[in-house]
């Protein structure tokens, strides 16, 4: 008895599990294939054996039947995942390039204000008078 349970499991093919589930992509011609052939089918279960036998969901068949009635054959092509591509604008271009300019700017008021704290420090420290705004105007 062991040793027919030994045989029975030495013919299994061995189960491959992959360390990650890679997405399936299907073709357009592929797509409209099965839905040539599953249209074809007219016994009870034909369907299903297509199904099992290419490997598919129920739910792709009738996400791609509704797409084919919509007459969207281009919506039957993969589509690229991801956030889609912003147009660039003239406008955005020169915003980003002035707010660039303006942050550039600012760093350098921010140093020049620095220096001028730091000269009248100085000037206090050595006693020298430094003369006012107004004084420097007239």
């Amino acid at each position: 008895m062991m040793g027919n349970m030994m045989s029975s499991t030495a013919k299994r093919p061995e189960t491959e599990v992959s360390d990650k589930a890679k997405r399936r992509r299907f073709s357009t011609a592929y797509k409209q294939r099965i839905l040539r052939e599953a249209a074809a089918c007219t016994e009870p279960g034909a369907i299903s054996a297509l199904l099992r036998r290419e490997g598919l969901y129920s739910s792709h068949l009738f996400t791609w039947r509704q797409l084919a009635e919509r007459g969207e054959a281009a919506a039957l092509t993969p589509k690229k995942r991801g956030p889609q591509p912003k147009a660039n604008d003239e406008r955005d271009k020169r915003i980003t390039q002035l707010e660039r300019d303006n942050a550039k700017l600012m760093r350098r008021a921010e140093r020049a204000e620095a220096m001028v704290e730091v000269q009248k420090k100085v000037s206090q420290l050595l006693g020298i008078a430094l003369p006012t705004p107004e004084e420097q105007d007239s």
